[in-house]
């Protein structure tokens, strides 16, 4: 019978007990390190990337630079979110035209106590809104009160109008009776840091 080579790095049957546990402890250590190399990169492939968690990230926003009647769009877990700073006259407009309106008080809305009002914001020259028609999913557009557009009908006081289908919205983002849009324009949860800072995504309100 022919013998076959032992490993010369393999204890020999006749070492001493300490030289063969410490061979075991050696070999059970290396396969370990290999088995956590390896299951580190499959581990991370689970993790989520950087932008999805920036999607559900709440975004700090600078609107000290926003002018009277102008609007500021960022994006909050992907959808725009308008930061418009009504004037004076914008707030007017918003009293006197809630019979034309399908849903004045927000009720539909679920919203906190400090957004129901008709301004439906926490500063009343503030208005806080995701620009995503409530109907399909198409963005409307700013329209002020002298644009001529015969779109929104001779009474207009100022909104947004969606060009998909015709659906119209006041300047607090309540959608208007008889169009397409089922409910008023989505409020999200904000909250201010200062006069001139905010954050969409968190609310005072937890």
């Amino acid at each position: 019978m022919t013998a076959v080579p032992m490993n010369p790095d393999t204890p020999t049957p006749g070492a001493s007990d300490p030289e063969r546990r410490t061979w075991l402890i050696a070999t059970s250590v290396a396969g370990g390190v290999a088995a956590v190399a390896t299951a580190v990169p499959f581990v991370s492939s689970f993790a989520p990337s950087e932008r999805a968690k920036a999607m559900g990230a709440a975004v700090e926003v600078d609107i000290g630079d926003i002018p009277p009647g102008g609007m500021k769009t960022v994006e909050w877990r992907g959808k725009p979110v308008w930061i418009q700073r009504r004037t004076p006259q914008m707030l007017a407009a918003l009293k006197g035209q809630e019979s034309a309106l399908a849903d004045p008080d927000s009720k539909r809305d679920d919203l906190p106590e400090a957004l129901r009002n008709p301004g439906r914001s926490i500063k009343p020259e503030v208005l806080v809104a995701v620009g995503i028609c409530t109907h399909l999913g198409c963005s409307p557009t700013a329209v002020s009160a002298d644009s001529g557009n015969p779109n929104v009908g001779a009474d207009w006081h100022g909104g947004f109008f969606c060009p998909c289908h015709g659906s119209t919205f006041d300047l607090a983002g309540r959608v208007f009776k008889n169009k397409p849009a089922p409910t008023n324009l989505e409020i999200p949860p904000h909250r201010y840091l200062s006069e001139t800072r905010l954050v969409v995504g968190e609310s005072d309100a937890a």
